[in-house]
């Protein structure tokens, strides 16, 4: 617990000191994770006004699918590869975590969660402006998609995010506590963050480029996974007793589902249907098949076997890096990303893990806090135009770009991790973290919910 409050104490001193520099606001309604390029406003005398946004109902039909696979993600995507993972005691309990903060924060964002993230307002927090989605009507748009189909969309990563965090405190902690902590990480982590990086804040007015989420999905649920389960303790007998996953099948499965979805996570991103779509398109099925295979030739040197959670961890965190990098990098450059992530995340999840001896149930923290980073560091190089990438922005060199990465990464890092540690300890001094001894020995799916995922 030491050891995490100085790494917090210096990740806040370099957090306020690069937050001194935010601008205070932005527009209202910058586009969220799409790629779309920062257009100069031309003066008023020389230029004609702007065309009218126009609904385009191709962009609009592929955003609706995108969003229903982005939920397919979810339930049953996430809720799957997370149950076969846990011991048999305890699968319910984690398909009831997930399935249940994904319904809860769907409601959340569109009370309140949609306005801080994506209405006006500072460097770091939007506005109350569309509050109780006051404002949006069937004929809003947000470029050429209604504005309905963009915060549904946006809604599923609100809600999916949380649901990622989980994984770090599974078998041990209570559900009622899971439910407050969700609730108010949403509202005070995720929308903040969402808002400096897409929704016109500070990260993305210094120019940190984030397409789909490594930031604002993957580093921020890695970081309060890893918080969490260092504030909750370890699991009774980690260490001493085996506690291997109960189904590899099911997480195998779930695993699918998740690159499947995934699709719709990073295409959709783009909020239209054109060139820059197809890029993530390949980007993103390149980039997972070359992190399965980094991830299982590693395992494969270093254990002496191939392993099947080791192929679907791989994918995983292949997933994860590419996200914040698929619209600005090549596909040649996604393969190179994708075997990086495979190994580097294999070495969290293995000797990261053991070296700091904490007890992340399901790996959380090692492949989408590493992964996301790894990923959104290395964007800042791989999107070189002497790379196959898209190039940087006019007057902007890798060393600068590489740099506003960092920030950001640091940035989110530090917001996440300290206002995190806060939501645990006061729902810990309010109700309390986790289960019982008697409890959690006898597991969760009794005890929380009175029922069990298997009949002898």
């Amino acid at each position: 617990m030491k050891r995490l409050f100085m790494l917090l104490a210096m990740l806040v001193a370099f957090g306020l000191g690069t937050l001194t520099h935010a601008q205070d606001n932005k527009p209202a309604d910058a586009p969220a994770p799409a790629a779309a390029a920062d257009a100069a406003a031309p003066a008023a005398d020389a230029a004609p006004a702007a065309e009218e946004p126009k609904l385009d109902t191709g962009s609009t039909a592929w955003m609706i699918t995108a969003t229903v696979l982005v939920i397919m993600m979810a339930v049953p995507g996430l809720a799957l590869f997370y149950g076969g993972l846990v011991r048999t005691k305890n699968m319910l309990s984690i398909l009831m975590q997930v399935f249940v903060t994904f319904s809860m924060l769907s409601v959340l964002w569109a009370v309140l969660g949609y306005s801080l993230a994506f209405s006006e307002g500072n460097a770091i927090f939007g506005g109350l402006g569309k509050a109780f989605l006051s404002g949006v009507t069937p004929d809003s748009l947000q470029g050429t998609i209604p504005e309905y189909v963009f915060l549904t969309f946006q809604l599923t990563f609100a809600s999916i995010t949380p649901a990622l965090i989980v994984g770090g405190f599974a078998e041990r902690i209570k559900f009622s506590a899971v439910l407050w902590f969700m609730a108010l990480w949403m509202l005070l982590v995720y929308a903040p963050i969402a808002h400096m990086v897409w929704g016109g804040g500070y990260l993305g007015t210094l120019g940190a480029k984030d397409f789909a989420g490594g930031t604002v999905v993957h580093i921020n649920a890695g970081i309060a996974a890893l918080v969490g389960c260092i504030v909750l303790g370890k699991r009774i007998g980690y260490g001493r007793e085996a506690m291997p996953p109960h189904s590899l099948t099911m997480t195998m499965i779930g695993a699918s589902l998740l690159w499947v979805g995934w699709f719709g996570f990073n295409v959709g991103s783009e909020l239209a249907v054109d060139g820059v779509a197809g890029l993530v398109l390949v980007n993103t099925q390149v980039a997972t098949a070359a992190a399965v295979l980094g991830w299982m030739f590693i395992e494969w040197m270093v254990k002496g076997k191939p392993s099947m959670l080791g192929a679907a961890s791989g994918a995983i965190a292949g997933l994860v890096a590419i996200t914040p990098a698929c619209g600005f990098i090549g596909p040649m450059g996604s393969i190179i990303l994708g075997l990086i992530a495979g190994v580097v995340c294999f070495w969290a999840v293995t000797g990261l893990k053991r070296i700091f001896g904490y007890d992340d149930s399901l790996d959380v923290f090692g492949v989408h806090g590493v992964g996301g980073i790894v990923g959104a560091i290395l964007t800042g190089v791989l999107m070189s135009s002497d790379l196959g990438g898209v190039g940087y922005a006019e007057g902007v060199t890798m060393g600068t770009q590489l740099w506003n990465q960092v920030v950001a990464v640091l940035v989110t890092v530090v917001w996440c991790g300290v206002v995190s540690l806060i939501l645990y300890k006061i729902i810990d001094m309010v109700i309390g973290l986790r289960v019982t001894e008697d409890k959690e020995r006898e597991g969760l799916d009794i005890t929380e919910h009175g029922e069990t995922a298997y009949h002898a």
